[in-house]
């Protein structure tokens, strides 16, 4: 057991919590001193888990056994949200992938990746905010993915939903940054969990390139630390983002033309 003296930080809920990315956060935060409410459609894994961890760090460990894709079962966690004040940090981690091209992957499929990883995210956010900013604290980890920017890499659904997530924290950070909420958008590149066998791509969790879940959260907390607001643990030219993202910042206010650009050869005389 971890020592009595780790300061209490709250309550964090991380989804997908079961195993791999979630599961690590899970064993961390306990360790920095959270409480845990573990959330993910496995029942059994959250049980064991949350023992496991409530023995090691002495934390109360909750679990709630919800599938995400569920408007029933996204709107427990929402109310829960809403309605504990003892949480401070949500972890936004519950996803699913793919690796297959548009004429090779299932429409249904894909609509329940949408609802998963952009629409649950979103709604989840929606319910913790307005607690978090009443009170000025608070911290929102949401999971996006490398390919979020390398779109072209794996299923083109899949990598469009985590643009979504990096766009979305860029809003948060806009909206909420100056209320005392912390925002941080984690972008994993591939990582050794389960996340590959349902995409459809198990060998790549051998891969020299792919990195443990225990490194990927690890580093993504430091950054957190660190006061990153975007954390891709394997990039590790830290200015490449830098300069990527003031980039995209000086394109925006170029948009801002009334007429078309010459190279269009749209006459303004128009008869």
């Amino acid at each position: 057991m971890t020592s009595s003296s780790t300061s209490f930080k709250g309550t964090a809920l991380i989804t997908g919590a079961s195993a791999g990315i979630g599961a690590v956060y899970a064993d961390r935060l306990a360790k920095r001193g959270y409480d845990l409410i573990l959330v993910a459609r496995n029942a059994e894994r959250l049980k064991s888990l949350a023992s496991r961890l409530a023995a090691q760090t002495g934390r109360s460990v909750k679990t709630i056994a919800a599938d995400l894709n569920d408007k029933a079962g996204l709107s427990e966690i929402e109310s829960v949200l809403r309605e504990d004040g003892s949480i401070t940090l949500l972890v936004n981690n519950a996803g699913v992938g793919s690796v297959a091209s548009l004429l090779d992957s299932n429409i249904d499929e894909m609509e329940a990746m949408i609802y998963l990883n952009i629409t649950a995210l979103t709604r989840l956010t929606y319910a913790v905010a307005p607690a978090f900013a009443a009170r000025a604290s608070g911290t929102i980890i949401n999971i996006s993915s490398a390919v979020g920017i390398a779109v072209e890499a794996l299923n083109g659904v899949y990598s469009a939903s985590k643009s979504y997530v990096l766009s979305f924290g860029h809003a948060l950070q806009r909206d909420l940054a100056d209320k005392g909420v912390r925002i941080q958008t984690v972008l994993p590149a591939a990582t050794a969990t389960d996340f590959w066998d349902v995409a459809g791509y198990a060998k790549q969790k051998e891969a020299a390139s792919t990195m443990t879940a225990e490194d990927l959260v690890d580093a993504a907390l430091a950054g957190l630390d660190q006061g990153e607001k975007v954390t891709i643990p394997t990039l590790h030219d830290g200015e490449d983002w830098t300069r990527w993202e003031a980039e995209r910042r000086a394109l925006a206010p170029k948009f801002a033309n009334a007429k078309p650009a010459p190279r269009y050869g749209i006459s303004d005389n128009k008869a």
